[in-house]
């Protein structure tokens, strides 16, 4: 089980965490339209997905706001933002922020996501949300990059996930 903090005081993830070189779970989550999502809808691209507490915080706002430049400048790649956030909080931060280039996924039906990923927060205040971490994907869903954030309050390596789509 692995362990990230939070404020610097520990807490446990559910699951094992994704490695590089493995292959990704497939998913099914909600998009801001309420409309069913999976891996699948995004065969043959490159993805990276950032997954994040929530929206409505600062720093998961400011790596969507860095990912969703990353997108623009790369519409080759897909780049999802994965929380628990309900849609309409998603769609609301996005209308708000201008992030038109990011996909918002939430789990609002099912967290299988987080445990099959090994983000799932399972204890403390955050319990049941996910820890924040950054997965890049190949264009057949290898990891080839993946990172849980050992601080949740922390930024991710935006540079390293970037080199290892290529960008």
């Amino acid at each position: 089980m692995a362990h990230v903090k939070l404020k610097g005081n520990p807490i446990a993830l559910k699951g094992d965490v994704l490695k590089v070189g493995f292959k990704a779970p497939g998913f099914t989550l909600v998009d801001k339209d309420l409309n069913n999502c999976s891996l699948m809808d995004f065969e043959g691209k490159k993805k990276l997905l950032s997954i994040v507490p929530s929206l409505d915080t600062e720093v998961c706002l400011i790596s969507s706001k860095k990912f969703n430049e990353a997108a623009k400048a790369h519409p080759e790649i897909a780049v999802l933002i994965v929380s628990t956030d309900l849609p309409f909080a998603q769609k609301r931060v996005c209308g708000l922020e201008k992030l038109g280039n990011i996909h918002t996924l939430s789990m609002m039906r099912d967290k299988s996501f987080a445990h099959d990923y090994g983000v799932l927060i399972a204890e403390g205040p955050l319990a049941g949300v996910c820890t924040r971490a950054v997965f890049v994907l190949d264009e057949r869903d290898k990891v080839l990059y993946a990172e849980v954030v050992d601080e949740i309050t922390k930024e991710p390596n935006y540079a390293k996930a970037l080199a290892a789509l290529g960008s």
